[in-house]
C-alpha cells in the first residue's frame, strides 16, 4: 500500500501554539544525554557509531561512486547575499597568494632553486559547509555533558573541541528527502518538516533510520538559492526546516549526528518568541548532536532517485582544530 501524505501541521500550512521557553526547559529535561557515556564525554551521539556500523556502511558500496556534497569555499559562499539578520561576524573566505606564477615567471624567488606557488585562507570555520561542535551552542551557563560554558575560552574550547571527533565522522548515511517525498522541488520558507513527515518520507523512499547513522534531510533550500542566482536571505532568514518536535524524534531514532542543506538545520521564523533558534539549544548542549548545516544535497537527492537507494556509506571528518567549536568539511557520500 502507498505511504499516506500526512496533514502536513507546518508553520504555513497551519497556525499552531507558539512554543515558549517553558517547552525549551521541558524538552531539556527529557531529552539530556548528560552522563549518558560517563562524565567525561566529549563527542556525544557519535558513540552510537560502532566497529560493526562502520562495516555494514562499506557493504553499501557497489558502484564506487563518490559524491561531493560541500560548497566550493570562495567569494560567492552563502555569506555574500543580503540579509536583514546580522551576520555573527561571518564573511565569504578571503583567499590570497603569498607566491604566484608571476614571481616563478619573473625568477624573483629563483635563490630558493625551485619555483612554486603557495596560498593562505582567512575564513570563519562555519561560514559554509560545515559542522557545529559541541562546544558551540550552550543551555544557559552549561555545554554538553555539564561542562562550565566557561570551558571555552579565547584560546578555544578546552572540552567538546571539534578535533575530539577526527576519527568518528564516517558511517552508514541516510537520505531523507522530503521535497522529493512530497512531490515538490523544494520546500518554501517557513516550512517546519514534523515527525510525521519524517516518518512518511522514509516510507516513501523505501528507507530506515537506524541507530547510528548520519541522518540527512533535504529541503532544496541550496538549490532554491542557487535557481535564485544569489544567497539573499539564507544566511540567518526565513527557512524550511526541522520543527522542535523532531529532537523527541531524533533522540528515539539514536542518530549519530544529522545533517541538513540550511542555514541553521530549524525552520525559521522560529516557533518560539523568547528563544533564537530553540531547536539547537536542545540538539547541541543538551542532546550531545553533532548537527551538519549548508550541506549540498541536491547532486545526491538526483542520485537516490536515479538507483532507488537512499542509504550509503557517508565520510565527512572534521579538521581536527584544537579547541574549535566548528570545522569546514568536504563530505562524501560513496555509492
Amino acid at each position: 500500500m502507498a505511504a499516506r501524505i500526512p496533514k502536513i501541521k507546518n508553520t504555513i500550512e497551519k497556525k499552531h501554539r507558539k512554543l515558549t521557553r517553558k517547552d525549551v526547559h521541558a524538552a531539556a529535561k527529557r531529552l539530556k544525554n548528560w552522563g549518558r557515556w560517563g562524565k567525561h564525554d566529549e563527542i556525544g551521539t557519535l558513540n552510537f557509531v560502532t566497529p560493526a556500523n562502520i562495516v555494514e556502511a562499506a557493504k553499501l558500496v557497489t558502484r564506487g561512486k563518490v559524491i561531493s556534497l560541500a560548497l566550493n569555499y570562495d567569494q560567492s559562499g552563502p555569506q555574500g547575499g543580503k540579509t536583514k539578520y546580522p551576520a555573527l561576524g561571518r564573511f565569504n573566505p578571503i583567499h590570497l597568494m603569498t607566491r604566484t606564477g608571476t614571481d616563478a615567471y619573473s625568477g624573483v624567488l629563483d635563490h630558493r632553486k625551485i619555483r612554486g606557488t603557495d596560498d593562505i585562507i582567512i575564513m570563519p570555520l562555519q561560514c559554509g559547509t560545515q559542522w557545529d561542535g559541541l562546544g558551540h551552542i550552550m543551555y544557559y551557563d552549561y555545554m554538553w555533558n555539564g561542562y562550565d560554558c566557561r570551558n571555552v575560552t579565547s584560546a578555544g574550547a578546552l572540552k567538546g573541541g571539534i578535533e575530539k571527533i577526527k576519527e568518528k565522522m564516517v558511517g552508514r548515511g541516510v537520505l531523507l528527502d522530503v521535497p522529493r517525498a512530497l512531490g515538490k522541488k523544494w520546500l518554501p520558507d517557513g516550512f517546519a518538516v514534523t515527525n510525521e513527515l519524517l516518518d512518511f518520507t522514509a516510507k516513501k523512499l523505501n528507507v530506515e533510520v537506524k541507530r547510528g547513522d548520519f541522518l540527512l534531510v533535504r529541503t532544496g533550500h541550496v538549490e532554491r538559492k542557487f535557481a535564485d542566482k544569489n544567497w539573499d536571505g539564507y544566511s540567518g532568514g526565513d527557512a524550511p526546516g526541522l520543527a522542535f518536535e523532531t529532537l523527541d524524534w531524533l533522540h528515539k531514532k539514536e542518530v549519530a549526528a544529522i545533517v541538513t542543506d540550511t542555514w541553521g538545520a530549524e525552520v525559521r521564523p522560529n516557533e518560539t518568541e523568547d528563544t533564537n533558534q530553540p531547536w539547537h539549544w536542545i540538539a547541541i548542549p543538551i542532546m550531545g548532536l553533532t548537527v551538519g548545516e549548508i550541506f549540498d544535497l541536491g547532486a545526491l537527492a538526483v542520485d537516490c532517485a536515479a538507483d532507488k537507494r537512499y542509504e550509503f556509506m557517508f565520510v565527512a571528518p572534521a579538521l581536527p582544530i584544537t579547541g574549535g567549536v566548528g570545522s569546514p568539511v568536504n563530505p562524501y557520500v560513496i555509492k
